[in-house]
């Protein structure tokens, strides 16, 4: 059902439409994590350390796809609220058409620099093979992750957070039985979890693809104007996903600079970081993802040249990831260790503690960078992407700087200190920024 967020009080309108985003990047998340599980449970401690060292270099991939998403979503949720209906169809039309094109030369590079790159984050050797073996499979399978995401931005765009849970919910669930049937039945290792994900994502994908485009098909518009393709439309939607994709891409390269120093104190310390970084993930992904729903409320209140209700919707949306905080920082705290050994079989000592350890710095920030993303949405929403981008770029730069300096006096508690100093400066800009937004201006609206 598509929903108008234009209407009715603005935090229960976003609170009603955030929830199932939540569910749905849970559900997302679970597809990681249970590949991270069953390696680490029935394969191996190194196992587990390939699906992470694999993992970070996926999310340059994932990237793109969500550079695409939040190109789209933003777009279509503009014309969505300022009722635009042939605009809205063609900027779908265009960003399928864009995103297929760009998935097809991703896949080709992937295929051909994917060992270089494990070589270059100084993966080691017994974990090269299993590494590489993960992300042939996972390369294969790009094409499910792009059109999925697309899909899901906009089912969101046009105010319908429940229909990718559903998918998501059943495609995750079905991965974790997957995974579990492949590798203790079929004895099928790193490649039976790998191939476990490429068959529910494709599954997950295909149905998605086919209900967004029935459920576009029954918005009815005025003499069928809605074209299969628009330069201008592109243009309008790579101005998002552009930005949006360097800053994922910047990320996922500061990440994999990261996994490199990660690696260079061995295989036990490795599988305590792809345990916690799962977990630690599952907490920012999440964040980014209700900062994706205040994206595409504030687009269609900006459409609807309603600027007042994206500062109502700002307050409901800080109010909304603190109270997620607060249960999530205490489990890791108190938990974490338990968490971290649940991905391991018979974990060694440094892998258990190298993994807390990481929990322990990260987890009392959450409180900060859940306003950094909730701003950060905000600033998407209204297209001021110059905002964001210095924002996240000076995140980024300070937490690879810092990792790669701090490790060499400090060791890997360093290189998790430099989390929460990145987080913290990046919160402080992304909030100055929405505080000198169009909307603090009663009556104005961003067209940037």
């Amino acid at each position: 059902m598509n929903k108008d967020l234009t209407v009715g009080k603005p935090e229960k309108v976003l609170w009603a439409f955030c929830l199932p985003l939540f569910g749905s990047i849970i559900f997302q998340q679970l597809y990681n994590i249970a590949d991270s599980l069953v390696a680490g449970k029935f394969i191996g401690e190194n196992a587990l350390a390939a699906v992470g060292n694999s993992y970070e270099i996926t999310l340059i991939f994932i990237a793109f796809a969500f550079g695409c998403n939040i190109g789209c979503s933003v777009v279509v949720s503009r014309y969505f609220g300022a009722k635009l209906y042939a605009d809205m169809k063609t900027a779908v039309h265009t960003t399928l058409i864009f995103s297929g094109a760009v998935c097809a030369v991703l896949m080709a590079l992937g295929l051909i620099f994917q060992q270089p790159l494990l070589q270059l984050i100084k993966t080691p050797e017994d974990v090269l093979a299993d590494s590489s073996l993960y992300l042939d499979i996972y390369i294969w399978g790009l094409p499910f992750v792009f059109f999925y995401n697309i899909s899901e931005g906009i089912f969101s765009a046009m105010g319908d957070s429940k229909t990718p849970f559903i998918f998501l919910a059943c495609s995750s669930l079905s991965n974790i039985a997957m995974d579990i049937l492949f590798v203790t039945a079929f004895n099928m290792g790193v490649a039976g979890v790998a191939w476990a994900t490429f068959l529910c994502q494709g599954i997950s994908c295909l149905l998605a693809l086919y209900f967004v485009l029935r459920r576009l098909a029954k918005i009815r518009i005025e003499d069928d104007r809605a074209r299969l393709f628009s330069c201008r439309i592109l243009g309008e939607i790579v101005r998002i996903a552009l930005p949006s994709t360097l800053q994922q891409s910047f990320i996922s390269v500061g990440n994999i600079v990261i996994q490199s120093v990660v690696n260079s104190f061995g295989a036990s310390v490795m599988a305590g970081y792809s345990a916690a970084i799962k977990l630690n993930n599952l907490v920012i992904t999440s964040f980014t993802t209700l900062g994706n729903g205040i994206s595409n409320y504030t687009g269609q209140n900006l459409g609807a040249d309603k600027p007042d209700r994206v500062r109502a919707g700002f307050k409901a949306g800080v109010r909304m990831v603190w109270l997620l905080c607060v249960p999530l920082v205490a489990l890791y705290l108190l938990c974490g260790e338990a968490l971290i050994r649940f991905f391991m079989n018979a974990p060694s000592v440094l892998a258990v503690e190298s993994g807390l350890q990481l929990l322990r710095v990260v987890a009392p920030f959450y409180f900060v960078v859940s306003v950094k993303l909730a701003a950060d949405g905000v600033l998407r929403g209204a297209e001021m992407m110059r905002a964001f981008m210095v924002s996240t770029l000076t995140d980024l730069v300070l937490r690879v700087a810092l990792a790669v300096f701090l490790s060499g006096g400090m060791g890997t508690l360093g290189v998790w200190s430099a989390w929460p100093i990145g987080w913290s400066t990046a919160a402080v800009l992304s909030l100055l920024f929405y505080l000198t937004g169009p909307w603090r201006r009663r009556g104005a609206v961003d067209k940037a």
